[in-house]
């Protein structure tokens, strides 16, 4: 591992704000950078066509995870505005009422016993956690609190898109795969996929299992540490059932390459995997944090989008592609003037 370079500053690279993707192509409308795996020529495809580059016997490994419209604005009791970012639920309250972990903006001015009107409902700060996010407790019961987001939330669209979310969103940051409501951020990758390409992957012989990791705010953290090796991952809570275990593992036996569609699935497969590559059905916490150096012991492939410079995110990718080539990707990418992070378009290391 001392070949490999840990100094976060290698992992930058440069662009144009216009690259910036604000709104998405279309679900299979999206252009696709294939980076062979153990090298070779780039090439651009657009997305429906990835399904030429999948063989029968693969997984396809996907996260089902479904974003909460969990951005809440309202007002301090002196009549200031408020916005909330919904991260983790919490226990009720014994008298049932809806709890959660969450930020709030203007943070200093929202100390232990502040109450908020969000919406019309009233909203306590319990506690102020280390991080800086607070514990709040809603006068909504926790069983009708999702009917409450549905009502009043807003889409949690990334701090880089520079607009108000809109009834688009609501379409557009949702996955064709999405089901167990919890992401406060979409798998981004899973927006390149259409139902029709699913169909078609299926029709061609293709394993799909699905795992659930529900993305938390972390996924957008900075990672401030000169030696990336001293930062600590966020936790996201990961379900790995049976079922996604099987498919998985039938695809191994018969010789199929495991690709996981975003960083979100490996993770959760490298958190949970034995060192001969096993896998055994359970749900947790994953702080799993993955850089050069790290070996793979499940996953084959990636579909990816393009990420921040410097995040967990960037190195995770240049611990399967390498750091060079993950730059030269990028640079090739930039210049073909391909759409950036979120709502761009994505990169399929196969």
């Amino acid at each position: 591992m001392d070949n490999y370079s840990y100094n976060l500053s290698d992992y930058d690279f440069s662009f144009p704000e216009s690259l910036i993707a604000q709104r998405t192509s279309g679900k299979g409308l999206t252009r696709i950078l294939h980076v062979p795996k153990q090298g070779g020529e780039f090439s651009l495809m657009d997305s429906a066509r990835i399904v030429d580059l999948f063989q029968a016997g693969d997984c396809l490994v996907v996260n089902n995870t479904k974003v909460i419209p969990a951005r809440l604005f309202g007002q301090k009791q002196s009549g200031g505005a408020v916005e909330v970012l919904l991260l983790n639920a919490l226990p009720a309250s014994a008298t049932g009422d809806a709890r959660w972990d969450a930020f709030v903006k203007p943070g200093r001015s929202f100390r232990e016993g502040s109450i908020l009107d969000m919406s019309g409902a009233k909203c306590k700060v319990e506690s102020v956690n280390e991080d800086g996010s607070r514990i709040l407790c809603f006068d909504v019961k926790a069983e009708c609190f999702e009917d409450f987001l549905e009502q009043n939330g807003r889409v949690p669209l990334p701090p880089y898109i520079d607009r108000k979310d809109d009834g688009d969103d609501k379409r557009d940051y949702q996955t064709v795969f999405a089901k167990h409501l919890g992401a406060v951020a979409a798998p981004t990758a899973s927006l390149h996929f259409s139902e029709a390409m699913i169909t078609a992957l299926r029709v061609k012989g293709v394993f799909i299992a699905e795992v659930t990791l529900h993305v938390g705010a972390g996924t957008f953290q900075n990672i401030q540490a000169k030696d990336f090796r001293e930062h600590h991952m966020h936790g996201e809570r990961y379900v790995l059932t049976q079922d996604a275990v099987d498919r998985i593992q039938s695809a191994k036996a018969s010789g199929g390459r495991i690709i996981c569609v975003g960083t979100t699935s490996t993770r959760v497969l490298e958190s949970v995997a034995q060192e001969d590559g096993s896998l055994v059905a359970q749900e947790g916490v994953t702080h799993a944090f993955i850089y050069p150096g790290y070996r793979f012991k499940v996953v084959n492939g990636i579909l990816t989008n393009f990420h921040w410079p410097r995040s967990s995110l960037i190195l995770l990718v240049s611990a399967m592609l390498g750091r060079e080539r993950t730059l030269e990707a990028y640079e090739y990418a930039v210049a073909k003037q391909l759409k950036l992070f979120s709502y761009g378009d994505g990169m399929l290391i196969i």
